[in-house]
């Protein structure tokens, strides 16, 4: 996703004239080939996007440098391809692995690199847990200040997700509801279709619970549950987030086969073709979870009574990200059954959409009275305006979006440091009791919607997951 969302920043003119791109990596390659690689990758992601002249200028701002970070003289080296640096303000995003933070970190710091207005991006995982996670923040934090230092969770960047800010924070309609005396229980689902593949080696040391629940779905949590921020600074906004994470209930020996469902894919039929099941694919046993279905509750006056469940899996029927949002029945029907509570589900893949379903006269005479049923209102932001007044034409990548307020200095999007630690907090000690009291997940088979354990989840409190 970096180079097609760095190159269609370049071309809707967001990117400065004396802006250059320079990739590190250890493999040493000549610059033709190079620039082809990155071509190839641009235009398999945004070619119907690309207009005439983009490629080209985008590549005479790219060059690449072979350095390999156990290289003492890494920092060295790079300084004398970056070229005179006290003019330079320096962005540097780490794809790697995070093994690769500390070293990367210290080598910047005794080149000069590191030094404010400098700053870094890193992407997850950051840790396997709160211990390692303060490792790998020490790390960080020993080159560059927090207010220097750009988590990114490509999920903050979704076009939807942050107009959840706008819906909740800009609409009467909406935040007067927005608590457990008008929400019954809220759903968030992230389903992927594929299994592990070639992460199978990373996955398997970390789960869905780490992999997905610990970023993603907290993250997105955060913003459904977060009290109105006082103004739309970074801080404020993080500081609402927290407190969130803090407020997560947590989850226990005692109770954890109760309020989650665990479970790993077997032999199954899946995205058209059969598949060997997570076992078979790694060759040896494992109690790796590949799904993961949590009853969360956020334990303040807010969301009191009101649950929040979370799932993700892989290997499942369809590849959806969506919100739900199912609001409270009126406390009495004149209508009888026919009368079905409204609900909002915010969809943000495959496509990005927003939809509230309220009831409405069905059109046509009936002898036995009214009759109702449910009419969806599309807030879908294809047909919205950009800020310019003009109709964006294509579904921009996350990454753009998060790329360019790094290049800002604007952090409201990024996670913070305590951010972190709060949601591995919880996450500890889910996992924790599984060890204790849940420790083999339940075989779903692949293509199917999960373990039955995760259907129970929501049948014992008399809910369906909104499949």
């Amino acid at each position: 996703m970096l180079w097609p969302s760095l190159a269609m920043l370049d071309q809707d003119g967001f990117l400065s004239d004396d802006l250059r791109v320079v990739s590190v990596a250890r493999e040493a390659v000549a610059k033709t080939e190079f620039l082809g690689r990155v071509q190839g990758a641009i235009e398999k992601r945004i070619n119907k996007d690309l207009e005439d002249g983009t490629l080209d200028r985008f590549l005479k701002r790219v060059s690449h440098v072979a350095l390999d970070a156990s290289d003492p003289e890494w920092g060295n080296k790079l300084k004398a391809e970056l070229g005179d640096i006290d003019t330079l303000d320096i962005v540097y995003f780490l794809s790697v692995s995070p093994t690769l933070f500390k070293p990367i970190c210290e080598h910047l710091e005794t080149a000069g690199l590191s030094r404010a207005p400098n700053r870094v991006i890193i992407e997850k995982p950051l840790g396997r847990d709160l211990a390692s996670s303060k490792v790998i923040n020490d790390s960080v934090a020993h080159a560059f200040e927090e207010t220097r230092t750009f988590r990114i969770d490509h999920y903050l960047g979704k076009e939807t997700v942050q107009n959840l800010l706008a819906l909740r924070f800009a609409n009467t309609v909406f935040e007067p509801l927005w608590n457990a005396q008008s929400i019954d229980h809220v759903q968030v689902t992230v389903s992927e279709t594929v299994g592990t593949g070639d992460r199978l080696g990373y996955y398997d040391d970390y789960g869905a619970l780490r992999d997905m629940v610990q970023n993603h779905l907290l993250q997105l949590v955060c913003l459904l549950a977060m009290e109105p921020p006082s103004n739309f600074n970074s801080d404020a906004l993080r500081d609402e987030k927290v407190k969130v994470l803090r407020s997560l209930k947590p989850i226990t020996a005692d109770v954890v086969k109760e309020v989650t469902a665990r479970g790993q894919y077997g032999a199954g039929f899946a995205e058209g073709h059969q598949v060997a099941g997570y076992e078979a694919e790694k060759g040896s046993p494992s109690n790796t979870e590949t799904y993961v279905a949590i009853k969360a509750e956020v334990a303040n006056w807010r969301w009191s009574g009101t649950p929040f469940y979370l799932r993700t899996g892989k290997a499942l029927p369809s590849r959806t990200t969506e919100i739900v949002i199912q609001f409270r029945a009126v406390p009495h029907s004149i209508f009888g059954a026919a009368a079905q509570p409204n609900r909002l589900v915010i969809r943000l893949q495959p496509d990005e959409d927003i939809k509230l379903t309220v009831m409405n006269k069905a059109p046509g005479l009936s002898a036995d009275g009214m009759q109702l049923q449910p009419l969806d209102l599309s807030l879908s932001l294809t047909n919205a305006f950009d800020s310019n007044g003009d109709k964006p034409s294509r579904r921009r990548i996350a990454y753009e979006r998060l790329i360019l307020d790094a290049l800002n200095g604007n952090n409201a999007a990024f996670v913070r440091r305590d951010e972190v630690e709060a949601a591995w907090t919880w996450i500890d000690g889910i996992s924790a009791a599984w060890a204790e009291a849940y420790p083999k997940p339940q075989l779903y088979p692949a293509g199917s919607n999960g373990p039955i354990s995760a259907h129970m989840l929501l049948e014992r409190d008399k809910r369906v997951w909104n499949d």
